[in-house]
């Protein structure tokens, strides 16, 4: 069983440029979810959306910056359930900046899904790249 999304994208941006965007909370905000984010290892912090009732997620999801590489790598805890105390899901995110010429590679890789999280991990695949062209179309 799959327990993990992972995708790739090709800016035409440095990884500086990139980089703001996963790190400052106002441009996450943009083109993923609001959110409290510091780019501080140990730092917890929450992304909030409406909650999602058929994947039983409350729409809370708490997470916990645990690696920095600056405008290389950025690692963070991604946990949620129906309601605050109760995990279903407790999953990493992980993203990788590669300098390609003027460019850049980014790297998702979300792992940690078990089987009880398969529709979520379904739902999250697809909404992954439906936030990524947001910031796209921000970062452009």
């Amino acid at each position: 069983m799959k327990t993990e999304i992972k995708h790739q994208w090709i800016y035409e941006q440095s990884p500086y440029e990139v980089w703001k965007y996963l790190t400052q909370s106002e441009l996450i905000a943009l083109w993923l979810m609001p959110n409290n984010f510091e780019a501080v290892v140990g730092h917890e912090f929450e992304f909030r959306t409406n909650p999602i009732p058929s994947l039983e997620l409350s729409g809370i999801f708490y997470c916990k910056v645990l690696e920095i590489v600056p405008f290389k790598k950025l690692t963070y805890s991604w946990k949620g359930g129906p309601v605050y105390g109760i995990t279903t899901l407790d999953t990493i995110v992980e993203w990788t900046l590669e300098e390609q010429g003027n460019g850049t590679i980014l790297n998702l890789k979300h792992s940690g899904f078990k089987g009880e999280n398969y529709d979520i991990l379904m739902g999250m695949t697809d909404g992954w790249l439906k936030n990524i062209q947001k910031m796209l179309d921000h970062i452009n």
